[in-house]
C-alpha cells in the first residue's frame, strides 16, 4: 500500500492545479482520473479565459474581478496557451439596446485595469468586422479578453505537478473509500486489476462526478447540489478574414460566440442544456447543430449548414444548483465544503467554477488543509506554467529562436509547436539536425520524437488522446493518418510489453 499526505479525484483542470498546487507546498501527492487526463468537461469549453462579461447582467462583480485578475495572471504564466483576443459585439434587431452594452463594457474595463486595449465602438461600414455580417448591421462594440487551450491547460497543470513529486495516475478510478487510523483507505481499480493506498487528505475534483463520488464512493452527505447543463460547439470553416471574434444575441436572449479556431476555422457556441444521468459522454444533438448553424446564419453573410460542420463537440459544466429558471442563468460561482471533525482526515469538495479561475480555486482548495498540514506559502500566482517561461517575447520570439536552432524547422511547424509546448519544445526537438532526424511524420506535421514524447511525458495513451487533447490535429487528419497513429500506438503498448 502506498501512503501520501493529500489523494486528488479527478484529472479536469481542478484537479490537476490542485495536484501542482499541493505539491508545491511541501505535500506527497496522488491524483487519480477515471479517463484521460481533461477528457471531460476540461477539453469541452468555449475556449475563453475572460471575466465573463454577460455575468455583469447578475450583478456578479465579485466573479468577474477575481476572473479578470486570474486572465491576467495566465497571460503571464502559460502565454503559449492564453493569448488575448478582441471581441466584436454587433448590435442586432431586439438585443440588448447600445447604452447598456457601452456601460457593461465600460464597467468591464474599470474592473479589469488590464495592459489589453479597452473597448470602443465600431462603424461597421468602415470597419473590416462589418465585412462577414449581414447588411444592414452598422454599430459594434468591440473589446479585449482571451482565449486558451483548455486540454493543454490541464496537461502542463499535471507536468507541473509531477515534476514536484506528485504521482499522476489516468485511467484509474476511485471505487472505495472509507476513514480508518486517522487516513483515508483507498481502494482503486485500473487496467493492471485492484489496489489500495492511503492519504490523510481527500480532495474531491471530480466535476460533474462530484456529486456521485460524495454520494456513492465514499458515502458522505452534502449540503451543495449540481445542477449538469450540458454545452455543444460546431466547428466551421473559417468564416472572417481577421482575427477577431464575434459575440451575438441570438433570437432567444442568449449569447452565442465565434471565435478564430486553429487558423483555418470558426468555433461557434455553446448551447447550454439540462442533462440528467451519466455525463460520460455527451454529444451534440441535431437540434443544438441546427440552433447554432441557425444562430449564426441570422449574422454572417455566409450561411453555416449542418453539411459544413468540421466537428462538434459537447461538455457538461458542473454548475452549483441556485434555483434559476434557465440554465444560462445558473451562477459561475464556485464553493468548496470541508468534512471532517478535529482529529478526522479531511475531505474537500469542490463543486463549480470556470476555466478562468482554476488556479484560485485550487489554492482556496489546499488553504482548507492549513489545519492539518504545515503548507509551504502560496506559489503558483506568481509560478509560469510549464513551457510558459518565455521571456517577453513571447510565442513569435520563441517561434524565430526555435527557427534559427534547427533550420529545417518551416515557419507554421515551429509555431505550432511554440504554441502547443512552450520551451518545452526544446524537449521534443532535442540533438534532432535535419527534419528525418525526427523520424517518421504520422499525421500532418507531427513526427515520430513528438509522437514519443507525447507518450512518455503526456501520457497519451490512444488517437483521441493524441488528435484531439494533446494537440488537434484531428480536425484535418485523413483516415490514413488516424490509421499510422493508432499503429504507432500499438508499436509502442508491444514494444513495453515484449
Amino acid at each position: 500500500m502506498a501512503d501520501y499526505d493529500l489523494a486528488v479525484i479527478g484529472g479536469g483542470i481542478h484537479g490537476c492545479a490542485v495536484a501542482r498546487d499541493a505539491a508545491g507546498r511541501g505535500l506527497s501527492v496522488l491524483l487519480l482520473e477515471q479517463g484521460d487526463l481533461g477528457s471531460a468537461t476540461s477539453s469541452a469549453s468555449t475556449k475563453l479565459v475572460h471575466g465573463g462579461l454577460r455575468y455583469l447582467e447578475h450583478f456578479q462583480f465579485r466573479l468577474v474581478r477575481e476572473s479578470l485578475r486570474e486572465r491576467e495572471r495566465l497571460m503571464r504564466l502559460a502565454p503559449h496557451l492564453v493569448r488575448p483576443l478582441r471581441f466584436v459585439v454587433p448590435q442586432v434587431a431586439g438585443g440588448r439596446p447600445a447604452w447598456f452594452v457601452g456601460l457593461g463594457l465600460f464597467v468591464y474595463d474599470h474592473l479589469a485595469r488590464t495592459r489589453l486595449p479597452k473597448s470602443r465602438r465600431l462603424d461597421l461600414a468602415d470597419d473590416p468586422a462589418g465585412v462577414p455580417l449581414k447588411h444592414g448591421l452598422r454599430l459594434a462594440f468591440e473589446y479585449s479578453d482571451c482565449v486558451a487551450d483548455d486540454s493543454r491547460l490541464v496537461i502542463s497543470n499535471a507536468i507541473g505537478a509531477r515534476e514536484l513529486g506528485a504521482v499522476i495516475r489516468p485511467r484509474t478510478r476511485l471505487i472505495a473509500a472509507r476513514r480508518e487510523d486517522g487516513r483515508w483507505q483507498l481502494v482503486l481499480h485500473s487496467a493492471a486489476g485492484r489496489e489500495t493506498a492511503s492519504a490523510r487528505a481527500l480532495v474531491n475534483a471530480a466535476g460533474p462526478w462530484a456529486g456521485h463520488l460524495l454520494e456513492g464512493v465514499i458515502r458522505r452527505p452534502s449540503q451543495t447540489r449540481l445542477r449538469l447543463v450540458k454545452g455543444s460547439h460546431i466547428v466551421v470553416p473559417r468564416i472572417a478574414a481577421h482575427d477577431r471574434a464575434y459575440v451575438f444575441q441570438n433570437f432567444d436572449g442568449r449569447v452565442i460566440f465565434a471565435i478564430p479556431y486553429l487558423g483555418a476555422f470558426t468555433l461557434i457556441g455553446t448551447t447550454e442544456l439540462d442533462v440528467a444521468g451519466d455525463p460520460s459522454r455527451p454529444a451534440a444533438s441535431a437540434e443544438e447543430i441546427v440552433y447554432l448553424c441557425r444562430a449564426a446564419s441570422a449574422v454572417f453573410r455566409t450561411q453555416v449548414e449542418p453539411a459544413n460542420l468540421k466537428w462538434t463537440f459537447s461538455g457538461v459544466r458542473p454548475l452549483i444548483d441556485d434555483g434559476s429558471r434557465r440554465p444560462d442563468d445558473v451562477t459561475r460561482e464556485y464553493r468548496m465544503e470541508v468534512d471532517g471533525r478535529y482529529g478526522e482526515p479531511p475531505l474537500v469538495t469542490i463543486f463549480g467554477g470556470k476555466l478562468t479561475t482554476y488556479r484560485r480555486v485550487a489554492e482556496q482548495a489546499i488553504d482548507r488543509l492549513k489545519h492539518w498540514f504545515v503548507l509551504n506559502r502560496a506559489w503558483t500566482g506568481d509560478a509560469p506554467l510549464p513551457g510558459g517561461d518565455l521571456g517577453p517575447g513571447g510565442v513569435d520570439e520563441l517561434t524565430r529562436h526555435l527557427r534559427v536552432e534547427y533550420p529545417f524547422l518551416v515557419e507554421p511547424h515551429a509555431a505550432r509547436l511554440a504554441r502547443t509546448y512552450g520551451t518545452r519544445a526544446r524537449k521534443i526537438l532535442s540533438t534532432a539536425e535535419t527534419l528525418d532526424g525526427l523520424g517518421p511524420r504520422l499525421v500532418a506535421d507531427l513526427h515520430q520524437a513528438e509522437f514519443d514524447y507525447l507518450r512518455k511525458e503526456e501520457w497519451a495513451e490512444t488517437a483521441d488522446d493524441v488528435l484531439w487533447r494533446r494537440t488537434k490535429l484531428g480536425l484535418t487528419a485523413s483516415a490514413a493518418e488516424v490509421e499510422a497513429v493508432q499503429a504507432a500506438l500499438s508499436a509502442g503498448a508491444d514494444r513495453e510489453t515484449a
